[in-house]
């Protein structure tokens, strides 16, 4: 992906298997956001193609390819604050069933519809919470839901920029142990900072350095690898290593 003369990704070619837990991690600037904007759609590369299940969707929009199942959450919360949390996560639902043009005959209450958004909420730990407004929830609630209405989409492949940004450190282990009841059939690729959430969350970890892919591989090996410890990790994987 290039910005005029600027190549932010350049020649980054990985693939992630059916519920793969996989950590997207590197420095500021490395060009992980702009990676994820290719793979979801956002931005069109200026090279290179995305395949999904072994078909090519480098050419499709963004509902398409949710429709496909390829489906992202984003660092800063889109929720409909004003509504209810199952509100929320039932729009999800009716979109997906193509529903919403009905969206004033409360066909959220259909059985259907009804069953998915209570499984979803239930997956995540947030069931108690379907009848709060959205906007009395605490952060870290908030992304919690923000995982159901992903879930509610039906991925087979989730992308999840930064899950606990923003969301206190001792509420952060919540995101992860609601990431680890995700049905294991979903494929998840996870950027995120907390080297500490990395590690609990991947079974395999890229890490990106000046928009080159500089590593790809088990999460024990990667603190000992000499170029991520130059570009990114440093002292953690000193510390790491220490202890």
């Amino acid at each position: 992906m290039s910005f005029g003369g600027m190549r932010v990704n350049d020649d980054i070619s990985f693939s992630i298997g059916k519920g793969e837990r996989v950590a997207l991690i590197g420095p500021n600037g490395a060009g992980k956001t702009t990676l994820v904007n290719v793979i979801s759609g956002d931005l069109t590369p200026s090279q290179g193609a995305v395949h999904l299940a072994g078909v090519d969707v480098t050419a499709l929009p963004i509902s398409d390819r949710v429709d496909a199942g390829l489906i992202r959450t984003f660092q800063i919360t889109r929720l409909f604050k004003s509504l209810t949390v199952a509100q929320n996560v039932a729009l999800a639902v009716m979109q997906r069933k193509g529903l919403t043009r009905n969206i004033f005959s409360s066909p959220m209450d259909r059985p259907d519809v009804r069953r998915e958004w209570e499984r979803a909420l239930g997956t995540l730990g947030i069931a108690h919470l379907a009848d709060r407004q959205v906007s009395q929830l605490a952060y870290g609630q908030q992304r919690l839901l923000d995982l159901a209405i992903g879930l509610a989409l039906e991925p087979k492949v989730l992308l999840l920029d930064e899950p606990a940004a923003g969301v206190p450190s001792e509420e952060s282990s919540k995101i992860i142990e609601a990431i680890d009841r995700l049905p294991s059939d979903i494929a998840v690729l996870m950027i995120e900072h907390d080297m500490d959430l990395v590690f609990r969350f991947a079974r395999r970890v890229l890490v990106l350095a000046n928009g080159k892919l500089i590593f790809q591989g088990d999460p024990a090996e990667v603190t000992h690898h000499q170029e991520v410890r130059r570009a990114y990790l440093g002292s953690y994987a000193d510390a790491r290593h220490a202890s």
